[in-house]
């Protein structure tokens, strides 16, 4: 499928094996989660924009790059959270916004709760990061909100994908690019990956 990106990155493959496994606990999962976030955006980042500079070293003068793309991190609450701390050590500079959604376990539908966002966009590429793309409505409607603030470039970044949540995502936004730690195999009867890691809000956060 255009557009999707699996990473196959050694290090990212042995964290989130780590990552998956019940027995670690929400300390170690929070660091991995930080750690696979930074990891990612590092790949999902590699076509921004520079402009050439001039900076002096103890030596004498270069040409260098600065990066010219303003930056917005999006992490969907709450378990992005964790993810957003990982990708803001790499990019200092870049502007972070939130957006509230949760599932509703009924319906399996988002639910939207909290939006923040200013008048007008702030950022040329948006960065949303959710570790979970599972059946894709919190995804899809996300960047149905960034689409309509005006934002030109948005980038989806998880760790674990399902074929069903990819290929919604995909399909409703084929312009979004998809950057992912691994695709599992399936979504079970209450929407949750397979083989997944469980509820990644939850364990971040001890709950």
């Amino acid at each position: 499928m255009e557009n999707v990106f699996e990473s196959s990155h050694p290090l990212v493959k042995h964290k989130l094996t780590r990552l998956r496994d019940v027995a670690t606990e929400p300390k170690k999962f929070r660091e991995l989660v930080r750690e696979l976030g930074a990891l990612l955006a590092y790949e999902a980042t590699l076509d921004l924009a520079t402009a050439p500079v001039e900076v002096t070293t103890p030596m004498c003068s270069t040409t260098g790059e600065d990066l010219r793309d303003k930056i917005g991190l999006v992490p969907i609450l709450r378990a992005g959270l964790g993810m957003a701390e990982g990708v803001w050590q790499l990019m200092p500079s870049a502007e972070v916004w939130h957006i509230g959604l949760y599932r509703d376990e009924e319906t399996l539908k988002p639910v939207a709760y909290y939006n923040k966002l200013p008048i007008a966009p702030t950022v040329a590429v948006c960065l949303i990061l959710d570790p979970m793309l599972a059946t894709g409505g919190s995804a899809v409607a996300t960047v149905d909100i960034l689409k309509k603030w005006g934002v030109e470039r948005i980038k989806f970044i998880g760790l674990i994908g399902a074929p069903e949540g990819i290929q919604r995502l995909h399909e409703t936004h084929p312009d979004v690019p998809i950057h992912l730690a691994a695709i599992d195999d399936h979504l079970n009867e209450i929407g949750y990956i397979v083989p997944g890691l469980g509820d990644a809000g939850d364990r971040q956060f001890g709950t």
